[in-house]
């Protein structure tokens, strides 16, 4: 007997890109995520190819996993898991927003027209800036939560899963350097509020042949954790 899949239709707007003309790889894993269990639980998602924007995709639901197709072609699968996502330690907000400063981006960024961690005009983009933070291996940025980025129910999932995506990555590079995310594993546990403030930290966690490790988390002001994940990129060859 085989199990009938849910099937329905998604398209990522061009606003919601990372690579020009790809979809922003967190964006995604916030998308399934939120498709697969709706923020209950640890979801790690799969990114087999660059997704196509303004396109209709197929995203279907078959037992315990979600999937999204181009056609027959496999672009991103997520699935549920049963350990708690790490998160790096807490930076303060005030010392995150500082932190800023030092973003390798702003001296050469390979991808500026990211939604999470591109040059883009305020309430567009995030505009999450991960600078290095003194003396412990963390990157972190202050994140100032646009309102034109939430919807009726709040700040979506695929939103705060974009704001710790990229941060991972910036544990890792120097100016004008760059990787594609390959997988994200991503746990919420509270909601992003719009127009609050939220620390966004980062660390490098270990680095295999043309695999690059980071774990990055959302910490309110007063140091609660909001959501964590862990991500593996893939660097060019």
């Amino acid at each position: 007997m085989t199990t009938a899949a849910l099937q329905t239709v998604l398209t990522v707007p061009e606003r919601f890109r990372g690579p020009a003309g790809v979809a922003n790889g967190g964006w995604l894993a916030g998308t399934l995520a939120d498709a697969l269990n709706g923020k209950r639980s640890a979801v790690e998602v799969t990114l087999h190819a660059p997704t196509p924007l303004d396109s209709e995709l197929r995203l279907e639901h078959v037992a315990n996993t979600v999937s999204l197709y181009d056609g027959d072609k496999l672009l991103v699968e997520a699935i549920p898991v049963a350990e708690d996502v790490a998160a790096p330690p807490f930076v303060a907000f005030t010392e995150a927003a500082r932190a800023e400063a030092g973003f390798a981006g702003h001296r050469g960024h390979a991808f500026p027209e990211c939604f999470a961690c591109g040059l883009r005009e305020p309430g567009d983009g995030l505009r999450i800036f991960p600078g290095p933070v003194d003396g412990d291996g963390l990157v972190a940025a202050g994140w100032r939560v646009p309102f034109t980025v939430a919807d009726e129910d709040g700040v979506p999932a695929s939103i705060v899963a974009a704001a710790l995506d990229c941060v991972t990555g910036w544990a890792h590079f120097q100016p004008g350097e760059s990787a594609l995310l390959g997988r994200l594993a991503v746990q919420f546990h509270r909601d992003v509020i719009p127009g609050g403030a939220y620390s966004v930290v980062g660390r490098a966690t270990g680095r295999e042949g043309r695999k690059l490790f980071g774990e990055s988390a959302v910490y309110e002001v007063d140091g609660t954790l909001v959501a964590a994940a862990q991500a593996t990129w893939i660097t060019p060859r």
